[in-house]
């Protein structure tokens, strides 16, 4: 393993979100790679001639309290390394604290970093650190970030143990939904581990350095999305098992025993999910996966984001509560209650015994009340049997048609609606654009503070059918069922949702909506949706179409910006 030179200061990541430091000549988590770190890149800094130039190109003398546009303060270097050097700063203009990576013009590696840059901020997605600004001003390049003081590293958060499952389950959902989503633009990170990706304050994880991570290190990569998805493996791999997947010691994490070669998760610690082990062993093994269920490998992240969809959902740890003490007992001991206190250090005499009371209900009186109660329980007890008896007769009566139903006052007694068990849900998107296909589970798990959401439209409130003709989620019932109601929960309110009920042929179709059965449909301000059923209908797989949303502001909960967009909360039916 090739050691890079520690001269520089150099911290787990550039980023800095999390103010670091570090003295010349000391060694910091990051400080000592191998070239292959978590997929096959490969650090080109200071091993070329580019990597020569780079650290020749030396950043001009910058200071705490340096202003850059007359905007942007500097208040502390928290990364100087191959003549770029980045810094926690203030945005004076919006009042906020920003990040700044900072290179000379001249820097071999500014060009590809503001490409980077800007590239990155066209994604747009919530779930990476946003770039703000990418400038090239008075000899300087310059790419501001966003800064999250209320998020943790995942290298701080496995300083403290390993993840729980159900953490773990979200933290690769996550992370291979977002990377998917960037492949699809055609941006890769290459220098994805547990100091480049942060966890916030809600459980969601936020990725930073797409892109520009990998321009500012000059790492380059024949396969992109192999790489990225081998490093969220071992993202997995860290986080169910608190160890680095490799020989070496990384990210303030122990590294495997040197010669035994990968072991799955499960293996090195006990009590690690089966399910999330294999697919840890899926992501970064090369050459295919786990000794116990050889599946395929898998080799994008867009092929790990549905592995992980398909899995059965992990629930949250159910919440402890503190159990109150048990009953304590008094100290009151047979022979010495109720006896005199002792007199010049002799013993109190006793007291004279209390009589002891019959037990109850054994005098004449008590007997005959005895007998008394007994005889109106069982007088109760026959009435109701009766009752019962009259009740189910009725009942088999409705069944055997109108003329033989029990009515009272000339009126037929309706049954009431009898709630459906839901067995199964997957998102349904025709055009080959998912929303969140790992969250159709959260819909009919009987939390509403779990949803699936929707993405951010700009036009609305009705969705247009040349971007987008709807977004929906299907439910399969388990059998057959009499559908007679509908009852869809909304994460946002505001004019107006629509949602659509149609009749599917599996939980996956391949046909359009157009060609299936259309049940029933609502239109609503609120945030429930009811659909009743002209006739009930008997069918197994139900897809829920939602064609229009609100228009709702940017939403931190979702990372979502303003726009029109929808989530699902709880969905039921009734037959």
């Amino acid at each position: 393993m090739a050691e890079r030179s520690t001269a520089a200061v150099d911290v787990a990541d550039t980023s800095g979100e999390e103010p670091l430091t570090a003295k010349a000549g000391q060694a910091t988590d990051d400080g000592a790679e191998a070239e292959k770190v978590s997929g096959g890149e490969k650090d080109t800094a200071g091993s070329d001639e580019t990597g020569a130039a780079a650290a020749d190109s030396q950043p001009p003398e910058l200071h705490s309290g340096h202003k850059l546009a007359r905007r942007y303060r500097l208040e502390e270097c928290v990364t100087r390394l191959d003549g770029f050097s980045s810094w926690r700063a203030v945005d004076e203009k919006l009042r906020r604290a920003v990040g700044v990576h900072i290179l000379p013009a001249d820097h071999p590696r500014a060009r590809p970093v503001l490409s980077a840059a800007r590239s990155s901020a066209l994604l747009g997605d919530p779930r990476f650190v946003q770039v703000l600004d990418a400038v090239e001003e008075n000899d300087l390049v310059y790419v501001v970030h966003e800064w999250l003081p209320d998020a943790t590293e995942l290298t701080t958060v496995l300083a403290g143990g390993p993840l729980e499952a159900h953490d773990a389950y979200q933290l690769v959902s996550q992370v291979s939904q977002a990377m998917a989503a960037a492949h699809r633009e055609g941006l890769a990170h290459l220098r994805i581990t547990p100091g480049s990706v942060l966890r916030t304050e809600s459980g969601q994880y936020r990725i930073r350095g797409l892109a520009v991570m990998a321009a500012l290190r000059g790492i380059t990569c024949e396969h992109p999305q192999r790489t990225d998805t081998e490093a969220i493996g071992a993202l997995l791999y860290a986080a169910l098992t608190q160890r680095w997947p490799y020989e070496n010691d990384a990210y303030g994490l122990t590294g495997l025993p040197k010669g035994v070669g990968l072991i799955a998760p499960d293996q090195v610690r006990a009590g690690v999910h089966r399910g999330l082990s294999e697919l840890a062993m899926r992501a970064v093994v090369n050459d295919g996966a786990t000794a116990s269920r050889q599946e395929q490998p898998c080799t994008t992240p867009e092929e790990l984001a549905k592995a992980v969809a398909a899995m059965p959902r992990i629930r949250p740890p159910e919440t402890t509560f503190n159990t109150p003490p048990p009953y304590q007992r008094t100290g009151y001991q047979q022979g010495t209650y109720r006896q005199s206190p002792a007199r010049n250090g002799q013993p109190g005499r006793p007291t004279q015994a209390i009589p002891t009371p019959p037990p109850p209900l054994q005098s004449r009186t008590g007997k005959a009340l005895k007998w008394s109660v007994s005889a109106l329980l069982i007088a109760a007890l026959g009435l109701g049997s009766w009752q019962l008896a009259d009740t189910l007769l009725s009942l088999e009566g409705d069944k055997d048609g109108p003329s033989s139903s029990h009515t009272t006052g000339g009126k037929a007694k309706t049954p009431a609606n009898k709630p459906i068990k839901i067995a199964d849900a997957e998102e349904y998107y025709p055009d080959g654009k998912p929303q969140h296909p790992g969250q159709a589970q959260d819909t009919h798990d009987g939390d509403a503070g779990t949803f699936w959401y929707s993405k951010t439209f700009k036009e609305g409130p009705d969705l247009n059918p040349a971007f987008k003709q709807g977004v929906g989620l299907i439910y399969d019932v388990g059998s057959k069922q009499r559908i007679s109601n509908a009852s869809i929960g909304l994460h946002y309110g505001g004019p107006r949702t629509t949602v659509t009920l149609y009749a599917a042929s599996s939980l996956s179709p391949s046909e359009p909506v157009s060609s299936m059965q259309k049940l029933g449909t609502a239109q609503t301000s609120q945030k429930t949706a009811e659909i009743k059923l002209d006739k009930p209908v008997k069918a197994q797989y139900i897809l829920v179409w939602i064609t229009a949303m609100p228009y709702s502001p940017a939403d931190p909960e979702t990372y979502s910006g303003e726009g029109y967009k929808q989530g699902v909360t709880e969905v039921s039916f009734t037959s």
